[in-house]
């Protein structure tokens, strides 16, 4: 990566700009061609320039590079009658489960001109969380080896990340709310942490806004984005209705 000096730094941080794109719930293939669409618009940019979307997914079931079959616990079988796809993705991490109430949040962002090396901007992601949680006034600290965060019961945040052209892209995945019985399918396939949720942890009802909000402006604050725009949906998205049988 290269090294930028403090002239240079002072140059990109003053043309820092983020775009916020609030994506409510869409399917996942459609926030990956967003986010990829995006890595090669930076790439070819020479400036500070980046994205964030923000959204929730209808039940998916992916596996990152430390992530494999045995991971999932339950048959190819089972699988097709919940009508639950697996996808298997060139992203860090184990397997995670995606569903209403997991806040995905996709930073698109050019690490090089940024200054950052891959385990730094992996640190700046797990410190946003726990920048919400102290917020919240929620106890919870950094699960290393499983790559997030966790409070009392277990793991609630999870990074995912994935780096083109040093544009990172995935990234970051929260339960604030889903249903657990769903989240336990799968085994993250590093430390045996059991998965919960940020409001199961704060034993009270957690908003989604709330939880939001406090992201976005702690996240872009990390990156060194002093100022952000917030959209809702984005033009390339189209609505369509697709049924999902939920795993009881």
């Amino acid at each position: 990566m290269c090294q930028l000096s403090p002239a240079e730094k002072s140059k990109w941080r003053n043309t820092a700009a983020l775009d916020v794109r609030l994506l409510g719930t869409v399917d996942f293939e459609s926030a990956l061609f967003l986010q990829e669409r995006l890595v090669y618009e930076i790439s070819g940019r020479d400036d500070l320039f980046g994205g964030l979307f923000l959204c929730e997914h209808p039940p998916l079931i992916t596996v990152g590079r430390a992530g494999s079959r045995a991971h999932i616990g339950v048959d190819q079988k089972e699988l097709t009658a919940s009508r639950l796809d697996v996808r298997w993705l060139n992203r860090g991490g184990g397997c995670l489960v995606h569903a209403p109430g997991q806040l995905a949040v996709y930073p698109v962002v050019p690490l090089d001109r940024l200054g950052l090396g891959l385990r730094e901007y992996r640190a700046q992601l797990i410190g946003c969380v726990l920048d919400v949680c102290r917020e919240l006034g929620v106890p919870a600290w950094p699960v290393e080896q499983a790559a997030g965060v966790a409070g009392r019961g277990g793991q609630f945040a999870f990074v995912g990340a994935a780096v083109k052209r040093w544009v990172a892209y995935q990234g970051l995945f929260v339960n604030v709310h889903p249903l657990l019985r769903m989240q336990r399918l799968v085994s993250s396939g590093t430390n045996g942490q059991k998965t919960t949720s940020l409001e199961s942890v704060r034993s009270r009802v957690t908003p989604m806004s709330t939880v939001r909000e406090s992201l976005i402006r702690n996240l872009a604050g990390r990156l060194g984005y002093a100022e952000y725009q917030i959209f809702t949906g984005h033009p390339l998205l189209k609505r369509t209705r697709r049924v999902t049988n939920v795993y009881a």
